[in-house]
């Protein structure tokens, strides 16, 4: 959502043209509720860029029926309805103002809605792990390393009957082998070991249902005691807002990761690299992945040889890495 919503704000003011205050994705996997003003400051948002673009809060009522170009930017129309960003603007060659606009929009402006900034203020030092473990994660990616057959049966109908997953059919094995699939629990806990951690860490886990439970989680367990979640840190009482809205307790995940200590994702999903650039953004603090550590270096490019539309997908997210743009002060080759 951040990181969609920051693409819009620099591609209406590219266009020169009024921002609606985003509707958000009611119909994902979690089917959540929740509006622009639960996630973020409403007020906030639009006070911040109103120096950069023209922001209204909902569509004019003389505009509801005018033709719409939906989707693509293949023609001209009055109002033009973005369905979904997923971060698809050009990570690299865009001017500087429209970087910095981007960093402005995803690091000032869209602050969290009070609600969630208080409830996310933790005062403790801590390790915050993104365990990509839920069932649906699993489903998605095809992996079923170390679950049983009931479990890879039942990720498998479920990836069969959400029609809008194209892939239907996965080798599992082989996506392990290229590296498309999380580290399991028991991974993550060799992993951070193999760190030098010692098992007295204390480590909050950012993320939601994890799949099987106790079941799989207690390998992690075994090696460091002190998990914590949000239902350890927070009471049933704090909790109930949230309730039944999957993109709110997300959204404490995040603030909790980028607050907290360390940061270490179990697997480089859209939130562990947005995460990953706010981190970098607020002083490169530190965050680990199995070949880097946070530190301060230019964002990466398309690798060589490859041509066309084809090589975007091989450059490093601008949200991932926003230096140089944004990070002026950093002195980092």
């Amino acid at each position: 959502m951040r990181t969609g919503i920051a693409d819009m704000v620099a591609v209406a003011h590219i266009v020169n043209a009024t921002l609606v205050v985003p509707q958000l994705d009611k119909r994902s996997f979690w089917k959540d509720s929740s509006t622009f003003s639960d996630m973020f400051d409403e007020v906030h948002f639009i006070k911040t860029l109103q120096g950069d673009l023209r922001i209204a809060k909902e569509l004019p009522k003389e505009l509801e029926s005018v033709p719409r170009a939906r989707k693509h930017f293949t023609s001209w129309s009055g109002v033009i309805h973005v369905a979904k960003s997923d971060s698809r603007l050009a990570n690299n060659d865009l001017p500087l103002d429209i970087q910095r606009l981007r960093c402005r929009a995803l690091y000032y402006a869209l602050r969290f809605s009070p609600p969630i900034e208080i409830l996310g203020e933790v005062e403790l030092l801590f390790l915050a792990l993104h365990l990509r473990y839920e069932k649906d994660m699993l489903s998605f990616t095809g992996c079923t390393y170390g679950l049983t057959d009931a479990e890879s049966k039942e990720l498998t109908i479920m990836r069969e009957n959400t029609n809008h997953w194209k892939v239907k059919k996965i080798n599992s094995t082989e996506q392990r082998i290229g590296g498309y699939c999380p580290l399991t629990p028991k991974e993550v806990g060799i992993f951070l070991q193999a760190l030098g951690y010692p098992p007295s860490t204390i480590i909050y886990i950012a993320a939601g249902e994890i799949y099987g439970g106790n079941t799989h989680l207690s390998e992690l367990m075994y090696r460091f005691p002190n998990l914590v979640f949000k239902e350890t840190l927070a009471t049933k009482e704090e909790l109930k807002a949230f309730a039944n809205h999957a993109s709110q307790t997300a959204a404490l995940d995040y603030l909790i990761s980028v607050e907290s200590d360390v940061f270490i994702p179990s697997h480089s999903g859209n939130m562990a690299r947005a995460v990953e650039g706010h981190r970098r953004f607020l002083g490169h603090r530190k965050t680990i992945t199995p070949d880097r550590q946070g530190g301060p270096r230019k964002r990466k490019g398309p690798l060589p040889g490859i041509k066309g539309r084809a090589r975007f997908r091989t450059e490093e997210s601008f949200y991932e890495n926003p230096y140089p743009e944004c990070i002026c002060s950093s002195k980092a080759a």
